[in-house]
């Protein structure tokens, strides 16, 4: 009996493992490994909506909403580095995102 519900269960469990590690990457951002990076798409600073943003390591709605508005008020970053003039953004976290991050 337990033979037969077991490629069931193995399936059930594989169909939550990408809410799961979603949840993990929102709660605990400085726990997600570089691989789990890898997969996101290359974010351009300049164009990119809060929601986008929010995808990156350690930037949740709050500094997304932050980057855009210093966008709109002073215009297109120039370098991946200028986000540090961003209110909350450091070099710390401009390092670990630096690898998905275009202009």
């Amino acid at each position: 009996m337990y033979k037969k519900l077991l490629p069931a269960l193995l399936l059930s469990n594989l169909m939550f493992l990408p809410a799961v590690q979603a949840a993990i990457e929102k709660v605990e951002p400085e726990s997600v490994t570089q691989s789990t990076q890898d997969h996101i798409q290359v974010v351009n600073i300049n164009s990119a909506s809060v929601e986008q943003l929010s995808l990156l390591r350690g930037i949740g709605d709050s500094k997304a909403k932050a980057i855009v508005d210093y966008r709109k008020t002073h215009g297109k970053f120039d370098s991946i580095n200028q986000l540090s003039n961003v209110k909350g953004i450091g070099d710390k976290l401009i390092e670990q995102n630096k690898a998905v991050l275009s202009l």
